[in-house]
């Protein structure tokens, strides 16, 4: 074993890499995936309502948290965690629980391989035109998609997704993700924009905005709606004491943390709400129910949808290619965590740490493959959860609430103001808390 921290340790070059990273690791599935299926699975504006209350709620703890503590102890969650309770005199205990968000951001980007896969294979099929030419053929359509998601189903485009994701991370924190992110997340948005622009001007698109902006006052007391878009926070923000930990163990000590939280949340909402603006109207011009969910939405229906649009192959490749930008952000911050815990606990190089953990993660992926719907649930409901009250609980109760506060305000020309602690000490905790006992009762969303 070596100490906590890496020696000559890499980090972020520019402020705004590492919020372009920060939203890179949360504009994946989360946004172009799962927030579209929430918001027609619970209409529209009715989703939205609560889930801006939870975002700024989690924005103005969790996320500030999870970069304070990180920076703190210049590590990721197996050294931060144990340099909390190191304060107490029992070091070691912190350590053990670090290795939680770490199994869990290792198990989360497994799945994401595999779903990654899924998306080189659409973004080539799109790119060559054989997607278009299913035409409104649906059992075509599906059966290529159930071919794809069995086990072994996918192996060589998986393959290709964890060789991308190696390259990138090999080439270190401000060589690779950071001038990934700075290339991938503004061209992202582009194309998202360019989408939206386009299909705002389709016939029947206006049915798809008219169920956005609408307001259901009865379905807003469905306490199933809250705890959902509850979820869908916490799940969107990549808050699972993980990535934004280790994210943050690379900033300098003269970065003002609550602004760059602060600017992660509404660049992250924005990227969602871009997304739903996409797919939702997109659905409305296909004729497709806008209730629609689940891994379907964007490997069955969508492709319905544009192969019923005017310069819909030119759509279509234009769609999956942000989809493929999004993915490959999301992967690599969750790859991080456990790659940097190699560097901070085995010194090992940071080529071999990222060839070690993204090996194992395809090998992993190739054997998942028919079961990855069930794997995504069950981290996404138990561990990522739980790292994240666990990063809570270490910050705000282990930590000297003194030594925390000083670390949120180093680098703020204005002081945070001393609410912080108790807000996030009893309110986001119990979020916390929450979050992971509602999402066992309740399971995923499909």
């Amino acid at each position: 074993m070596t100490d906590n921290t890496v020696k000559q340790r890499d980090g972020f070059t520019s402020k705004w890499g590492f919020i372009l990273a920060c939203i890179g690791s949360a504009v994946g599935m989360g946004n172009l995936w799962r927030f579209p299926v929430m918001v027609s699975l619970f209409g529209g504006m009715t989703f939205l309502i609560p889930y801006f209350i939870f975002v700024i709620l989690i924005g103005s703890t969790g996320v500030i948290e999870e970069f304070s503590l990180g920076r703190l102890a210049q590590a990721g969650p197996v050294g931060a965690f144990g340099y909390c309770t190191g304060t107490k005199g029992n070091k070691e205990t912190g350590r053990k629980l670090g290795i939680i968000p770490v199994l869990g951001s290792m198990a989360l980007a497994i799945g994401y391989t595999c779903v990654m896969g899924w998306i080189f294979k659409y973004t080539w099929l799109a790119i060559n035109g054989t997607l278009s030419g299913f035409g409104g053929d649906m059992g075509t359509i599906a059966g290529t998609f159930e071919s794809t998601a069995t086990s072994f189903g996918n192996n060589i485009w998986l393959i290709i997704a964890g060789i991308v994701s190696l390259i990138i991370m090999s080439m270190g924190v401000a060589d690779g993700i950071e001038k990934a992110n700075k290339f991938l997340m503004p061209l992202l948005f582009i194309l998202l924009v360019g989408l939206g622009v386009y299909i705002a001007f389709q016939p029947n698109a206006s049915n798809g905005f008219k169920y956005i902006f609408t307001v259901n006052p009865d379905m807003l007391k469905d306490p199933k709606l809250w705890i959902f878009a509850f979820g869908q926070a916490f799940f969107s923000l990549s808050i699972a004491g993980n990535g934004s930990v280790i994210y943050g163990s690379y900033l300098p000590k003269s970065e003002d943390l609550p602004s760059s939280a602060r600017n992660v949340a509404i660049f992250d909402t924005i990227s969602a709400l871009v997304a739903a603006l996409v797919i939702i109207p997109a659905m409305a011009v296909g004729g497709a129910e806008l209730s629609e969910g689940g891994p379907g939405l964007m490997f069955i229906y969508l492709v319905n949808v544009f192969n019923q649009m005017a310069g819909g192959r030119i759509i279509m490749m234009v769609f999956y290619i942000a989809v493929l930008f999004a993915g490959v952000s999301s992967i690599i911050n969750l790859y991080e965590a456990p790659v940097a815990y190699l560097q901070e606990e085995f010194n090992f190089e940071r080529p071999k740490a990222a060839a070690t953990i993204n090996i194992i993660g395809i090998i992993v992926a190739i054997f998942i493959q028919g079961i990855v719907g069930e794997w995504m649930d069950a981290v996404s409901i138990y561990v990522a959860p739980l790292g994240a009250l666990l990063a809570g609980v270490m910050f705000f109760w282990v930590l000297d609430e003194k030594t925390a506060l000083a670390e949120v305000n180093l680098g703020r020309k204005k002081p945070i103001g001393n609410w912080f602690i108790p807000l996030g000490k009893y309110l986001y905790c119990a979020m916390a808390i929450i979050a992971l006992i509602a999402g066992a009762i309740l399971g995923g969303i499909g």
